[in-house]
């Protein structure tokens, strides 16, 4: 399978050299190209045909917004995401209005951008946790005339559900540790690790492993430079 061929458009150098070195980090993604102005990601788009952007909403020149609406017109199949440090529900709106597959602020952790990439390129929407669900939901609903699914965790159950044993390996599974790797770090069965994990998802009602991560990072069991 071929990697996730990534463009990363933003006026800022050191920010792209920060986003770089983040995804250098995370399994079948590769930067194809970088950009600092929407005129340039344009004619890269042509030259690279990358799979995903990722492109910042100010920059001079051509703006996100307007680059990201080109790109959704020219090349539908590329997912763009926007990585931004403005959370105002106006610049939301106007990219998904715009074709924008996801918005993730700048304070993301690691764990958060892949989540939103793989979201994106399954054809899902990804916000940022502090992003408002529920007016994008009401707006899209109104567009749409139809209900369009946001990766977006639902408000975090307290932790407090969990046992001190199943807050330790809700840790590790934000970790990305393996079963086997949780249970001989904490001298433990497979089974039991398997039951554990198990009652976890039951007692927050999350159902898959990307989910675990998040909650962790939200609540603070797990740090978002882990």
């Amino acid at each position: 399978m071929n990697p996730i061929g990534i463009l990363i458009v933003d006026d800022h150098k050191l920010v792209r050299a920060g986003v770089i070195s983040l995804l250098n980090k995370i399994q079948d993604v590769k930067v194809v190209a970088e950009a600092d102005n929407g005129h340039d990601a344009l004619k890269l788009m042509e030259t690279h045909s990358p799979d995903l952007v990722l492109m910042d909403v100010a920059m001079r020149g051509l703006n996100g917004l307007e680059t990201l609406a080109r790109i959704a017109r020219k090349y539908p199949r590329a997912r763009v995401i926007i990585l931004s440090m403005h959370s105002n529900e106006e610049y939301v709106i106007q990219a998904l209005e715009r074709g924008a597959f996801g918005y993730v602020l700048k304070d993301a952790s690691p764990q958060e951008l892949e989540i939103a990439i793989k979201a994106a390129m399954q054809g899902e929407i990804y916000l940022s946790p502090k992003i408002s669900k529920q007016v994008v939901s009401d707006y899209l609903s109104r567009v749409h005339g139809h209900t369009v699914r946001i990766e977006l965790q639902s408000e975090a159950k307290s932790p407090s559900l969990l046992t001190s044993r199943q807050r330790e390996i809700l840790q590790l599974i934000a970790e990305g540790c393996s079963t086997k790797e949780i249970a001989s770090k904490l001298n433990l069965a497979v089974r039991t690790v398997e039951t554990h994990r198990a009652d976890i998802m039951k007692r927050l009602d999350i159902h898959d492993t990307a989910g675990l991560v998040r909650y962790a990072i939200r609540t603070g069991i797990a740090t978002s430079d882990t």
